[in-house]
């Protein structure tokens, strides 16, 4: 049995759609054109901000130019229903909204597991990459997840970042990018996908040091005293090598780990049942 679950979400209720992919983003290259977002369940069945994520969906077919008005209490029976017929502790889903049939969701899902204790630890490698850029960057439109997805990593790098024409590093292919140089958390201010994880980033950094919505740039890596990536199945990744550059220490740093924890108790304090 595949260990991913997909169904359609019509007017007339959940529809079974056959899905032999082995995990969800293999899953995508099935997937028709439109608009998406990708959560996780965690602690049992609860969820966080899953409507900010839904007010981004709709956004996000705003800015494609079609329209897309959510029915979000029959979603969340939807995915409990999936859950259970799953059986899975937790699960990824990723919603996806066909631009021409915008009244039938394709719900995929698969099992989800917290990443090893050790990269949060010892902190992961990312390579930059130039000439991958997404049409619109505050969008999350299919197109970009397929594409995203021929993109192949070097093997000992977790994450590939984007860059934008004079150097800026921008967001990663499904993270958003955050580093502190000269005692400022920064991160790019266009360009960029508002993600669910950055904008609570937002909201508690300046308690811990000043936050600049401004992206760093290649030049900067030398200088940058220490740098994370945050999503939503992720949390803070502490970031300690980008290309051949070492950030700071070499390891996760003290602001990283701060937020880390910072974000971990708005995390217990914002969870909300499915």
């Amino acid at each position: 049995m595949s260990p991913v679950l997909r169904k359609r979400l019509t007017p007339g209720g959940l529809q079974d759609v056959a899905c032999k992919a082995e995990s969800l983003q293999q899953a995508a290259d099935s997937e028709p054109g439109g608009v998406y977002t990708v959560s996780n369940t965690q602690r049992g069945r609860r969820v966080l901000h899953l409507d900010a994520h839904l007010d981004r969906l709709e956004d996000s077919a705003r800015r494609e130019g079609f329209p897309l008005h959510l029915d979000r209490g029959r979603l969340r029976m939807a995915l409990r229903s999936m859950l259970e017929e799953a059986d899975y502790p937790e699960m990824r889903f990723r919603l996806n909204v066909p631009r021409f049939t915008p009244d039938e969701m394709l719900i995929t899902i698969e099992p989800w597991r917290a990443l090893p204790s050790s990269l949060y630890r010892e902190g992961v490698c990312c390579v930059t990459v130039a000439g991958l850029t997404r049409q619109n960057p505050r969008a999350k439109d299919s197109a970009w997840l397929q594409q995203r997805g021929h993109f192949r990593l070097p093997p000992d790098c977790y994450e590939a970042l984007l860059l934008a024409a004079d150097g800026t590093l921008l967001e990663g292919l499904g993270s958003n990018f955050h580093a502190v140089l000269a005692g400022e958390l920064r991160t790019a201010g266009s360009g960029v996908l508002a993600g669910i994880t950055r904008n609570i980033v937002l909201q508690i950094a300046p308690d811990i040091l000043p936050v600049r919505l401004s992206g760093v740039k290649l030049d900067d890596l030398p200088a940058l005293e220490e740098a994370f990536l945050s999503s939503s199945s992720r949390g803070l990744l502490p970031v300690v090598r980008i290309d051949t550059q070492f950030i700071g220490s070499g390891k996760p740093g003290p602001v990283t780990l701060a937020l880390g924890e910072a974000f971990e108790r708005y995390l217990v304090q914002h969870l909300e049942a499915l």
